[in-house]
């Protein structure tokens, strides 16, 4: 027997070293390419060493509930000062060292997991929870793990029973009946959740490359071969599709919200709305939907390399089955330009850019910039009298599409000037001379306009082409490319930010975001993630501007109309309401709470307080400001044409009826007519 346990180990040695090797071959290999080509790189020192470490802790051990303080400890001693070293050196062992303790960690949980799912549990004891929204320190000891979990399932339970309904006193009433569901339902998914971390080990790879990449900026990123097909898929407006639309029910179940006529998913005859998703397997592997993290579950359904799903279903509390579905290349509505005419007296232009997505097959004509210019000669034909160009919860995309559709809108002249590692210049000039539109623009943005939407809404806020309406955007003024890692294999590769770009004035809008003319305050505007944020972002800077360029109205009429439209919006009952909403959404999630008792009357009492804001927020809307919505005279022959796009098609007017956004953007454009 000891034979036997002496080769096992020494096999199991062998395939570590190997791993080892490997990983800090890539390792290497990403740091070669960070060093030649970042932006901005740094060395491999023991800044990147504590900051690699801490976030491969976090990401193993958010809840601080897996690895006991004294192996946190042990292993911070031997490598949160030390990585850096053993990267340069080449030994990666410290990888397998980390994931065997996790690997360890996990299996006496889920043993404690079992022996509480036994057995009872007294909810009469007194107890106290409190939630961190940060990362807090590692503090659990062997003696308290049982304890530990006990707390942490008891809440879980009681959450789960007080979700059961709105009136206390019938919970209360039929509490062990629910508490036996709730337990068994909690447990399972728990010891099901721990499952799923045991078998997928080799994320620990891709983990320890990432946090190495976004060491030198939140952008760069190792890539596989299949996140690589996925990244560049979503620069498309067409992806392979299994043509539903799935949403989270309250019991945090996933619905198929939607079945498209013309998916796969139709095409099979055996999938309905309102059908849960219990499982999806790609025939490589399989992830139960209610132990498994959302991420995992939407990167198996959206990745481009998992073009064969089985999805196991259920209908109606009935029995569980399966259906095969072939994904299908199919146009992505909700990535896609469209646009709409905005009131019959003022003729007013909309067009929504979801995303600057790309024709990377360059010959047929489907980027984003082309689709712009289509749905602008539509509307055209209606001779409008005012654009509003739309990039809310537009996250970027290319820049090649950003740069073309900047032009169509200036004349003539710089757009940008683009700085690399060696602080070498070079002009982007508009590719094009001459203007697709000659009328007033507004341009809508947000928090989540980003990167490439930036950089076009920043240049015809320089030119004074438009006026910009709503909050502060995001902040990413780095432009990335993607390299493979060899030249002689295609399954590593490197996202990597090789550039900086500026405005025509020398100003930068990094870090900070472009501020819009007019700012309106907007929901979550305090939890959204902007680029600031990231501990690791580049920095703003600028540059002395040497670019001769026209503007095309005079600076202070569009800030005399700015001026006008934010008196205007100060008395404003729906921004006023969205401002002490936004307060009771901070205070929820951003302000340090004390400790919550674990009883069913305290869970009990926050579920109703989040209930309520959660009511407020999605019954709220401008009903006062009914918009005039409908479609150019060639949008409404072509739904003629094709009448299947007209169900998206009346969702996309609804939604935009009461769009104070758009009312507001309305309100500027007949402004700076009335004062041409």
């Amino acid at each position: 027997m000891k034979r036997v346990l002496l080769g096992f180990m020494l096999i199991t040695n062998l395939l570590f070293s190997q791993n080892s090797d490997q990983t800090c071959m890539i390792l290497a290999k990403i740091n070669r390419l960070i060093q030649n080509e970042h932006i901005k790189p740094k060395p491999v020192d023991d800044s990147l060493s504590v900051y690699v470490f801490d976030n491969l802790m976090d990401e193993l051990d958010p809840s601080r509930n897996i690895f006991f303080k004294s192996e946190y400890e042990e292993m911070s001693k031997l490598y949160r000062l030390n990585l850096d070293n053993l990267i340069l050196k080449g030994d990666c062992s410290f990888l397998s060292d980390i994931t065997t303790k996790y690997t360890t960690a996990l299996l006496r949980t889920k043993t404690i997991l079992e022996k509480i799912q036994s057995g009872p549990i007294d909810y009469s004891k007194k107890d106290t929870i409190r939630f961190y929204k940060k990362a807090f320190t590692f503090y659990l000891k062997k003696e308290n793990l049982e304890k530990v979990w006990l707390k942490k399932l008891r809440y879980q339970i009681l959450d789960d029973i007080a979700e059961t309904g709105n009136n206390l006193d019938s919970i209360e009433l039929n509490f062990k009946s629910i508490e036996l569901q709730s337990r068994a339902v909690v447990l399972s998914n728990e010891i099901c959740r721990i499952n799923t971390l045991l078998e997928r080990k080799d994320t620990q790879q891709e983990n320890l490359y990432n946090f190495f990449c976004t060491y030198f900026d939140p952008h760069t990123a190792y890539f596989s071969d299949d996140s690589k097909s996925s990244f560049v898929a979503s620069l498309s407006k067409e992806h392979f599709s299994l043509g539903v639309s799935l949403k989270l029910n309250e019991k945090n179940e996933i619905i198929i919200e939607e079945v498209d006529p013309n998916g796969p998913a139709f095409q099979s005859g055996q999938i309905k709305k309102g059908d849960q998703i219990v499982s999806i397997s790609n025939q490589k592997e399989t992830l139960h939907v209610s132990c498994a993290s959302l991420e995992s579950v939407s990167t198996m359904i959206l990745s481009e390399s998992n073009k064969k799903i089985t999805l196991t279903l259920k209908r109606n509390s009935g029995k569980n089955f399966e259906v095969y579905i072939e994904k299908q290349i199919m146009k992505d509505e909700d990535n896609s330009v469209y646009s709409f005419i905005i009131s019959k007296e003022s003729k007013i232009g909309y067009i929504k850019i979801p995303s600057f997505y790309a024709d990377l097959d360059q010959n047929n004509r489907k980027g984003c910039a082309d689709d712009v210019a289509r749905e602008m000669i539509k509307l055209e034909k209606d001779n409008i009298k005012g654009l509003v160009i739309d990039l809310i919860n537009n996250g970027g995309g290319s820049m090649e599409e950003a740069i073309r559709l900047s032009g169509m809108f200036i004349d003539y002249g710089p757009l940008s000037v683009v700085i690399d590692k060696e602080q070498n210049r070079t002009v982007i000039n508009d590719p094009y001379k001459g203007l697709i539109y000659k009328g007033p623009v507004v341009i809508l943005i947000n928090s989540n306009t980003a990167s490439a939407s930036e950089f076009f809404a920043s240049i015809l806020q320089d030119y004074n082409r438009a006026l910009l309406l709503g909050s502060n955007t995001l902040g990413k003024a780095t432009m990335q490319t993607i390299v493979s890692l060899d030249e002689n294999t295609t399954t590593d590769f490197l996202k990597i930010s090789i550039n900086k770009f500026y405005r025509v004035t020398g100003k930068s809008h990094q870090n900070t975001g472009v501020r819009p003319d007019v700012v309106l305050p907007e929901f979550y505007e305090n939890i959204y993630q902007k680029e600031s944020d990231f501990p690791t972002a580049i920095k703003n800077d600028s540059i002395t501007p040497l670019l001769k360029y026209r503007r095309y109205v005079k600076r202070n009429l569009i800030d005399k109309i700015a001026k006008n439209s934010t008196a205007r919006m100060a008395n404003n009952f729906y921004f006023k309401q969205i401002k002490e909403i936004n307060a009771k959404i901070n205070d929820m999630i951003n302000v340090p709470k004390s400790e919550v008792a674990i009883t069913l009357n305290s869970i009990f009492e926050q579920k109703t307080i989040r209930e309520k804001l959660w009511k407020e927020i999605n019954t709220f809307s401008d009903q006062n400001n009914s918009l005039d919505v409908y479609n150019s005279t060639v949008n409404q022959f072509l739904l003629g044409v094709y009448p299947a796009e007209k169900t998206i098609n009346q969702y996309q007017i609804t939604n935009l009826k009461n769009n104070p956004y758009l009312n507001e953007a309305v309100n500027i454009i007949n402004e700076f007519n009335a004062a041409k």
